[in-house]
């Protein structure tokens, strides 16, 4: 049916809503796994470089990025006009589980596994990434506007806990027990190989309840190139009435930016960790663990602010946030906490976190787990706030394409500047002029819904 504000609306009951907000908590596993165990044994022991590695593993994600920037739009805007969703996220979903489950054979000491580690869990995360938009452009046809805020941030805590659980199981079985469940190796380091087999079968499990009970919006039997066509011609009308949409255009244009520094400052945290205090898989587990913890209530309250306070608020708030930790955490290094403040080295045998600076880049750590979910949850809520009814896919596209147009920018600038200063810190500082730059844009949008536009 079609609500008063002009946006589609299926009759989503306590099971379909259930079924929506578990895309989130089978999908984060992957990612989860993917920065805090994979990445991390890709840079130390795959390249055997962390600052090579951290170079090669940003280049990938910009490719990555580079590839979902330019074809969520053009996927968009067909899906907004063949109706259905749930068929093509079954597609892109199976080829994520496919390429993670590969991950298995990239075997250390083999020159191949370089390049086989980067195009597998490249080609995984463009699917997941496609995955997303149509998932998220889902979310306002399932509630009315009162409630997006609260379903989106729901949708987000469950992805966190579903990451959470899923690296506890991990590092439970796998990584901590001298010799790990199911016959793994560690010699071969098969426990960190293993992780892409699991989170491709926690995939295919915790996404039956939304195949099964989610509604989604009905087929209008467009043929594919008819709906290919039109879907081109869609877009290229959205960006000749683009005047009209500047209030969009702002938004995304901030979220551009913001985005970018918040995935990088996730994407390149353990790898930043382990090479600064030299941690192993075990202590960044328990950083990776700690922050989703932090995440948890974070996302929910962001959740809730965004229906109470209004979204926009909410992101600005989040967003100040994680400039302060970001500062934070580039401040700390081995002996010193806030770039002049002396302190002593960690004590042998001292155990995770166990010297000044590492509990201070915690605390630091902390704060940004707490912001990065509420900052990803409200940006969701405004831009099904401000879309064009009936639009809502197209310009959930476009919301994929502010969050990776320039993605492949970032890894590559990080990528770059850490070449060229040979420091990660120095690296990874491309994160605070992003961030900064966003919040001083997004200042400037309206929480209100875009007129329809002509077609």
């Amino acid at each position: 049916m079609t609500a008063a504000d002009g946006v589609r609306r299926v009759e989503a009951d306590a099971r379909g809503r259930f079924g929506w907000v578990m895309f989130d908590w089978a999908n984060q596993p992957f990612l989860v796994l993917g920065a805090f165990v994979f990445a991390p044994y890709f840079t130390t022991t795959i390249v055997g470089d962390p600052t090579r590695g951290q170079a090669l593993w940003g280049a990938m994600l910009g490719v990555v990025g580079l590839v979902v920037a330019f074809a969520s739009p053009v996927l968009g805007a067909m899906a907004d006009v063949v109706g259905r969703r749930k068929p093509t996220i079954l597609a892109f979903s199976v080829l994520t589980g496919a390429a993670a489950a590969a991950l298995w054979v990239a075997v250390p000491g083999m020159a191949s596994s370089v390049v086989l580690a980067l195009a597998l869990f490249g080609v995984a995360s463009a699917a997941s990434e496609f995955a997303h938009v149509f998932n998220n452009a889902m979310l306002p046809s399932l509630v009315d506007d009162q409630r997006l805020g609260r379903l989106s941030g729901i949708g987000w805590a469950m992805g966190y806990v579903g990451g959470l659980v899923a690296l506890v199981a991990v590092l439970l079985a796998l990584v901590l027990p001298a010799e790990p469940m199911f016959g793994l190796d560690p010699a071969a380091h098969e426990p960190e190989r293993m992780v892409g087999p699991i989170a491709a079968a926690w995939l295919a499990v915790f996404l039956v309840p939304f195949f099964l009970w989610t509604p989604d919006l009905p087929r209008s039997h467009v043929p594919l190139g008819r709906a290919a066509r039109e879907g081109l011609r869609r877009l290229a009308e959205t960006g000749r009435q683009g005047r009209r949409l500047g209030n969009i255009v702002r938004f995304l244009l901030a979220r551009m930016l913001y985005h970018d520094g918040l995935t990088a400052l996730t994407a390149f945290g353990g790898i930043y960790g382990a090479g600064v205090f030299g941690w192993g898989t075990t202590t960044l587990g328990l950083f990776a663990i700690l922050l989703t913890v932090a995440a948890v209530p974070g996302t929910f309250a962001g959740g809730f602010l965004a229906d109470r306070l209004g979204a926009k608020r909410s992101v600005v708030l989040a967003i100040g946030g994680l400039i302060v930790g970001a500062a934070g955490v580039l401040s700390v290094g081995p002996d010193r906490v806030l770039f002049v403040i002396e302190v002593l080295p960690p004590p042998p045998d001292g155990g995770p976190f166990a010297g000044t600076a590492e509990k201070v880049f915690l605390a630091f750590g902390l704060l940004i787990g707490f912001c990065v979910g509420p900052a990803q949850a409200a940006s969701r809520t405004l831009m099904a706030r401000i879309a064009p009814p009936g639009m809502m896919t197209e310009f959930f596209g476009l919301y994929a394409f502010s969050g990776k147009a320039t993605a492949f920018a970032a890894p590559l600038l990080i990528s770059l500047v850490t070449s060229l200063a040979d420091d990660q810190r120095t690296g990874l500082a491309v994160v605070l002029v992003l961030l900064g730059a966003g919040l001083a844009l997004f200042l400037t949008v309206r929480e209100e819904r875009a007129a329809p536009l002509v077609r």
